[in-house]
């Protein structure tokens, strides 16, 4: 059976990730018959076919010290093409429209457009940088910046997401942690495609360090996204946490524009009702990337905060090391009230590390007491089994340990 398009991308991503650059071109010459003749992508891909096929007839004969930086290149041509490529080819079939520009005065025709386009003008850009460094139209400049996050994360288009670095210096506070946010998350979910687009990597880091804080805006602004995995500016409202009134300026101007104070979805960058399983896929990608990397450096202050907001949002996953940190934050959480099974799990792990392993048994019974059934509490502990035998608990008494709380 024929891969569908989806399909193919996902092939196309694995494969380009190891630089395998003739698997890829498998699927790409397969999409320009499709598109048919006199398309503006053949010169493109027999070049870089014939020099992926020069570079391997070199390597069966010599050495070339320049081999991995050439092959980079080739990878990041080659994911050009597919963008391309794929962008065409969606709209042949029908999948996404073919844009032809849209009303700036009109709010929504912007969302529209800036979430559908796929090939993007210059002067639509243009647009998007002005609007984005004027204060005035702040409320415009956010719903921009949301549909082309949106659209790009979608679609990878390199000049999108010049555009929303370009945010990131623009005049409005607001608009400008927006288009940080928004790239962080885009950096993550493409971590292993932007190795192979290092000019994006270094505009970015550019931006970051024209903010003239060591980069404190850019990491706070990270530690914000992961707590976003657990709540969410709609869910605040509704239990009354945050008030409409309460929000920055351009936030009600924005759901005034919009015509729903309902709607605010993806207005604001966190996180959406409909993409909470995805950001908390993506937290848990996000200390394997190269932008957290960036961000965290060698600052053992900044690895030891992140930590702790993992652990606030119920992953243990960056406190194993910091043990007793993990251990005194938790204990205030759950002197305060807290009824988080994950909260009195974590907690029993951080005794049962220390030696306590009465304790330790105690706060896991609580945990599993907090939980509607066994197969909700093993569904948070076993995923730790690995980390507790890692750090010197034998896995017979992890196995003691389970055997005890199932039925409990």
């Amino acid at each position: 059976m024929a891969q569908s398009i989806e399909e193919q991308i996902l092939t196309i991503e694995r494969a380009l990730g190891e630089r395998m650059i003739s698997h890829a071109l498998v699927i790409v010459r397969a999409w320009l018959n499709e598109l048919g003749e006199n398309n503006p992508y053949e010169e493109a891909y027999y070049r870089i076919s014939g020099e992926y096929a020069s570079l391997f007839d070199e390597w069966l004969t010599s050495d070339d010290p320049h081999r991995e930086e050439t092959l980079d290149k080739l990878t990041g041509d080659t994911y050009r093409l597919v963008d391309a490529t794929y962008a065409s080819l969606r709209i042949r079939r029908g999948l996404s429209p073919e844009m032809h520009g849209f009303n700036p005065d009109s709010p929504q025709s912007v969302i529209h457009y800036f979430s559908s386009c796929l090939q993007f003008k210059d002067s639509d850009l243009e647009w998007f940088t002005e609007v984005v460094n004027d204060p005035e139209r702040a409320a415009v400049a956010l719903m921009a910046v949301a549909a082309l996050a949106k659209n790009t994360r979608e679609c990878f288009n390199e000049q999108g997401i010049y555009a929303l670095i370009e945010g990131i210096r623009g005049a409005n506070e607001v608009v400008a942690e927006q288009c940080m946010a928004n790239m962080l998350i885009l950096m993550a979910h493409y971590d292993v495609r932007i190795d192979f687009f290092p000019d994006i990597q270094n505009a970015l880091l550019s931006a970051i360090d024209e903010m003239d804080d060591e980069g404190e805006q850019a990491f706070q602004t990270l530690c914000a996204l992961v707590r976003s995995s657990k709540s969410n500016w709609r869910e605040q409202i509704a239990s009354g946490e945050v008030k409409i009134e309460d929000l920055p300026e351009e936030l009600q101007n924005l759901l005034e524009l919009t015509g729903d104070k309902d709607n605010i979805e993806g207005v604001m960058g966190w996180v959406p009702n409909s993409e909470q399983e995805y950001m908390q896929g993506l937290i848990l990608m996000l200390p394997d990337t190269w932008i957290f990397s960036a961000l965290i450096g060698e600052s053992q202050e900044r690895a030891s905060h992140i930590a702790i907001v993992y652990l606030s949002v119920g992953h243990m996953d960056l406190m194993w090391n910091h043990i007793e940190e993990a251990s005194a934050w938790l204990l205030r959480q759950l002197r305060k009230g807290s009824r988080s099974a994950m909260d009195y799990m974590n907690y029993g792990h951080c005794l049962l590390l220390q030696g306590d392993r009465m304790m330790a048994y105690e706060y896991y019974r609580q945990a599993r007491q907090l939980c509607k059934g066994p197969k909700e509490f093993f569904a948070i502990f076993r995923p730790d089994r690995r980390q507790l035998v890692d750090h010197g608990i034998p896995l017979e008494q992890v196995y003691m340990l389970e055997d005890k709380l199932i039925n409990q």
